[in-house]
């Protein structure tokens, strides 16, 4: 039987549709996806992602055994409720699952890391941590909304008191502080401005209920899908997985090969950075009618590859794609549609900033 969040009531109470994800029973729309994902980029939306797990880790060697842990260097993190966004690595540098860690003093920091990796999540940071003696506690009494959009901030803070509303219109991007009783994080997975908010269970539908008063547009994973691949965001599972290192997921600005520090699966990337990794990752836009879609046959100069995370965009009102390809100059693109060979421009990505195209989509 699929878990649900305790906003699960509220969600139906909607007229949600809800569908399975990673054993989750989860929104996907509450009527329309395409005017939720336009909410987002527009005004103000919100999404249920009280699924996924926080994880809370104690020790006077926590640092120690980050910097061990993950790929990304968390000697950046100096100030309390700083974050970092950064991989976690099997030994063969493939990417166990992609997180965020926040710096609350020198012997707590906060995780966030996905949902359908939970399990195998938690026995390898428990595994690791073992060594250095460090505390790892999952914190399942704690729900999170995640609010987005270019009116979030300011729709967010006429629900908070004074303090903290002023503590939370301060903090920079990819920090978070506490007032209320909730942890406020600036940051998101849409590509808009936003805060994550992390709440009690038990305050959590109040929360929800005045952010919906409040004017935030209830959103569900159909429209978080279709922002987060606009904003050029991987997914864990289809656009990377555990046989895929950073180098290969476009992620090579997440690696810190920093002098004197030694994390797993380093000399894998090492190698990889020398030698360049066998596969890119890079972005698709077809300007011809259709839809790319998951697995789809990509054809270049040097190789064949495969679709990843392929949508229709709301925004730019055409289709675009993540694509797995071998290195190397690509030449002329095609994505395989049914049998026919459809060209297709190869893109920087992120393909929407600020609600609009990027420059060359």
């Amino acid at each position: 039987m699929s878990k649900q969040t305790v906003l699960n009531a509220t969600h139906r109470a909607l007229g949600a549709k809800m569908v399975d994800f990673g054993g989750w029973d989860m929104p996907l729309s509450y009527g329309s996806q395409i005017e939720e994902h336009h909410a987002v980029r527009r005004d103000a939306g919100m999404f249920d992602v009280s699924h996924m797990t926080v994880v809370d880790l104690n020790g006077a060697r926590v640092r120690e055994f980050l910097r061990n842990l993950v790929a990304n260097s968390v000697d950046k993190l100096k100030v309390p409720g700083k974050a970092l966004y950064t991989c976690m690595l099997n030994a063969d540098g493939g990417v166990i699952d992609d997180l965020i860690i926040y710096y609350q003093s020198d012997e707590w920091f906060r995780l966030v890391v996905n949902a359908a990796t939970r399990d195998k999540d938690l026995a390898w940071i428990e595994q690791q941590a073992k060594t250095f003696g460090v505390q790892v506690a999952e914190r399942p009494e704690l729900a999170m909304i995640a609010v987005q959009g270019p009116n979030a901030r300011t729709k967010v803070q006429s629900l908070l008191s004074p303090d903290t509303a002023a503590k939370a219109g301060k903090i920079g991007k990819f920090v978070a502080c506490e007032g209320d009783g909730l942890f406020i994080a600036r940051t998101g997975y849409t590509g808009e401005d936003g805060y994550e908010i992390i709440v009690p269970q038990d305050q959590a539908v109040d929360l929800w209920n005045r952010l919906h008063a409040a004017g935030v547009a209830p959103a569900g994973l159909g429209a978080r899908d279709t922002l987060r691949l606009e904003a050029g965001m991987n997914l864990y599972g289809q656009d990377m997985d555990d046989s895929v290192s950073p180098y290969e997921a476009a992620l090579a600005w997440t690696v810190a090969l920093d002098d004197g520090r030694d994390f797993i699966g380093r000399a894998v990337l090492e190698k990889q950075k020398a030698d360049g990794a066998p596969r890119a990752m890079v972005g698709l836009v077809m300007d011809d009618k259709g839809v790319l879609r998951h697995g789809q046959r990509v054809v270049t100069a040097s190789g064949e590859g495969e679709i990843l995370s392929g949508t229709f965009s709301p925004t730019l009102g055409k289709a675009i794609a993540f694509a797995r390809i071998p290195a190397g100059e690509p030449g002329a693109v095609h994505v395989d549609i049914r049998g026919k060979l459809v060209p297709v421009r190869v893109v920087k990505f992120p393909f929407v900033r600020d609600g609009k195209a990027c420059e060359g989509v």
